[in-house]
């Protein structure tokens, strides 16, 4: 029992790691090969963490030779455009200028059902509302509304809005993030000075942010024996 708890720690250390390796992606946004590359990890995960027999290595070495061909595909998809549209394909207009494409939607076997059910996971409840709807090649359905469907920019009314940027973490659980702190051209002291304010040192605080308009965030951390 020791040795199987042991087993899938070790298999769990080592797909973790392969599955950083392979990116960011979410599971939606995962491309055919890489699809079928992660079912195909799981699956040789799985017959050595059950299977005390089954040497560790018989798991850990097809699961590196995997990442290995992960990235390779990946690279070849980089320099590649032919091969990237091989590979991965090539978006398809389900909907093109307000009118279902009906070769597409039959060519992808996609039904009308799966499309209506599709624009409402973009908040577009009617299909008339629908310029363009593009079928990305990771299986999202990108939406256009036609233009007097569309939200309001601040464009609409030729205004220009003020440069936000984005906010930075200063303290997390108490950690001061100095990385951040140097991108700022800041330093601890200064830091310090900004906490004091709320009446904590910065490794008192639960958050610490500073946004592009210099705003601060600080809640502190609750203090024991509450």
């Amino acid at each position: 029992m020791l040795v199987t708890f042991f087993r899938a720690i070790v298999l769990y250390i080592i797909v973790l790691i392969v599955m950083r390796f392979m990116g960011k992606r979410e599971i939606g946004q995962l491309q055919p090969f890489e699809l079928a590359i992660s079912i195909m990890i799981a699956d040789l995960a799985a017959t050595p963490m059950a299977e005390i027999g089954v040497p560790l290595t018989n798991g850990i070495m097809p699961i590196l030779g995997l990442l290995i061909m992960h990235l390779v595909i990946s690279m070849i998809n980089i320099k590649s455009t032919k091969a990237r549209e091989i590979i991965c394909g090539k978006p398809s207009l389900l909907i093109f200028r307000g009118k279902i494409d009906e070769k597409v939607l039959k060519k992808e076997r996609f039904t009308i059902n799966e499309l209506e059910e599709r624009l409402r996971d973009n908040n577009i409840f009617n299909i008339g509302d629908v310029e363009y709807a593009i079928l990305e090649t990771s299986g999202q359905v990108t939406v256009i509304p036609k233009p007097n469907k569309r939200g309001t920019t601040p464009e609409d009314f030729n205004i220009e809005p003020k440069y936000q940027g984005i906010s930075y973490d200063l303290v997390v659980d108490g950690k001061v993030m100095y990385k951040n702190l140097e991108k700022l051209g800041k330093n601890y002291v200064w830091l310090e000075k900004e906490t004091k304010k709320f009446g904590i040192k910065p490794e008192q605080a639960l958050i610490v942010t500073i946004d592009g308009d210099n705003q601060f965030y600080c809640q502190p951390l609750e203090k024991k024996g509450r």
